[in-house]
Formats: structure tokens, C-alpha cells, sequence
């Protein structure tokens, strides 16, 4: 969601940070009127290129389908692997969601048949999922990638992203112990951190 007065770069600010899925309060979720979830499949499911998911987020997702949640996949990827990372979690996909375009958020809207005021994205990038669910007025939150093994053009856009994260710093529009959530998971090993709830 658009910080009020921040202009676009409100359109970067994640509305929660947390260290990896697992971590996220489905209890506080439902309490904020939050009832269905968009997920990024490449180091937010799962590791870049890879099908494997771990048991902590599997057991997180089947926690979240016994609270009533509706979930959807959201992928720029056409690959079968989208399809197979589906049918291994039970919950349906978009691919080539062309992110951070309304269009692939709205697409994935509307498979839940919710809307974006009761609708969280779950990603581990800025300028795709958290810039994409508030340009289309969601609740965001922002996980820590789970592995440094990415696509050559994200690890460029990474760059960008590490530098914008420190402007917004600076203007004092996320908390330094926002930053550290960003370090890979396969880095900060198991521990997790609190998140931020701007």
C-alpha cells in the first residue's frame, strides 16, 4: 500500500518485512482483513531455477490453506516448472506475469476471486512484487531472498534495488533493522528477525 506523502517512492516501501514465508503471523494477516495471498516462486519459494520447496514453507502453506486462505502463484517464468511448484503446493499459478504491470497482479486476483484491499503479495524483490502490489493498492511483504543464486539480469537489478533500499533509508522511510532482513537466507542461516509493520 502507497505511504501517504511519499510520493512514488511509497511505491517501494513494503508494508511488512520478515526474514523468509515461515515467519510470517497468518493470525495478524486475518486480523488486518487479509484473506488472500500472491506469492514470487524464484528465492521466495523456492531457489532460483529449482522445484524443491522445504518442509517449513509447505508446512507453512498447509497452515494457511486450514485458515481459510486463498493462494496463488504469480511468475514471470513460462516454464513447466511453474506448473510442477503448483501441483506440489496445491494451489493454482499465472505464469508469465510480466511483473510489476497491474495486469499479472490483477490476473492473480481475480483466480482467488478476491480484490487488492484483502490481498497480500509475498515476494523477495522491490521492483517487481512489493512495487507491483502497491502500485495495485495491496498489502506487501518483503522476505529475504533464499539463496545468491539468481538470474543474471536480476542480480543487476539487485544492485539497484540495494542502493534505493538506502536512499529510503536515509529519508527515514524504512528502519535500519529493515536492512537487515535482506541478507539470503542460505547466508543468515535459520534465525529469523522481526518485521517492520510500517
Amino acid at each position: 500500500m502507497l505511504m501517504a506523502g511519499k510520493g512514488f517512492l511509497g511505491f517501494l516501501c513494503p508494508d511488512l518485512w520478515q526474514r523468509g514465508i515461515q515467519d510470517i503471523d497468518l493470525d495478524k494477516l486475518k486480523s488486518r482483513g487479509i484473506g488472500a495471498l500472491i506469492f514470487d516462486i524464484d528465492n521466495t519459494l523456492a531457489k532460483w531455477g529449482e522445484s524443491e520447496i522445504s518442509r517449513d514453507i509447505i508446512g507453512w502453506i498447509e497452515r494457511a490453506k486450514l485458515k481459510g486462505f486463498r493462494m496463488c502463484i504469480l511468475s514471470n517464468n513460462l516454464s513447466s516448472r511453474v506448473e510442477a511448484i503448483s501441483k506440489r503446493l496445491g494451489i493454482p499459478a499465472v505464469r508469465k506475469g510480466i511483473k510489476p504491470f497491474r495486469y499479472a497482479f490483477n490476473r492473480a486476483i481475480a483466480v482467488m476471486a478476491s480484490d487488492p484491499k484483502h490481498t497480500a503479495v509475498v515476494g523477495d524483490q522491490v521492483f517487481t512484487d512489493i512495487l507491483g502490489g502497491n502500485l495495485c493498492g495491496m498489502y506487501t511483504i518483503l522476505v529475504a531472498p533464499i539463496s545468491r543464486h539468481e538470474f543474471i539480469t536480476t542480480r543487476l537489478v539487485r544492485v539497484l534495488e540495494k542502493l534505493t533500499l538506502r536512499y529510503l533509508l536515509a529519508r527515514g522511510m524504512i528502519a535500519p533493522k529493515d536492512i537487515e532482513t535482506r541478507r539470503p537466507l542460505e547466508m543468515a542461516g535459520a534465525g529469523s528477525c522481526d518485521g517492520h509493520d510500517s
